[in-house]
């Protein structure tokens, strides 16, 4: 994996920012979070963005975001609903190595705080439970790596990506 970006993809709470940083640190790289980046540009947090432009119009917001990215050597950490967006998961996968933080529901559940203050997309009607059945298979179908996070700390994490 050197030399190549790093894209970290997973659910909310995961922990992409807090590795990502760490990662960043540990192997020389530069660190992006798409998250940061879409709140620069607009100016708001995502709360306000999604509460202004509804669930679909963040997400084409996050796409455009995230095929704009350009950066070598880097750790990119994304939002939890990049991999509603096509382009921007087939940029990622053309600039990078996409690693896949994986967490059980109940791992998730105990890590995140109210959703919509953390900027989390969901549909009307949908909770948690349905947004994670929802997301899996999208993660799972964009991961060059998967990660299984449950009982790791933050270093453990790290070190088994840069091992890659």
């Amino acid at each position: 994996m050197r030399g190549k970006n790093i894209v970290l993809i997973g659910m909310p709470g995961v922990g992409k920012s807090t590795v990502g940083v760490v990662l960043a640190k540990k192997l020389g790289y530069a660190f992006v979070d798409a998250d940061l980046v879409i709140q620069s540009r607009e100016g708001r947090l995502l709360h306000e963005i999604i509460a202004e432009r509804g669930v679909e119009g963040f997400w084409r917001l996050e796409e455009a975001v995230g095929e704009s990215i350009e950066t070598e050597r880097t750790v990119i950490a994304t939002g939890g609903s990049a991999v509603y967006g096509e382009k921007a998961m087939a940029h990622y996968k053309r600039i990078g190595t996409v690693v896949y933080l994986s967490l059980p529901l109940e791992g998730i559940r105990e890590r995140l705080g109210d959703l919509t203050e953390r900027g989390v997309t969901l549909k009307e009607g949908q909770d948690l439970d349905g947004l994670y059945v929802e997301r899996q298979p999208l993660y799972e179908r964009y991961a060059d790596v998967t990660v299984d996070c449950e009982e790791l700390s933050i270093r453990e994490i790290v070190e088994k990506i840069a091992a890659f």
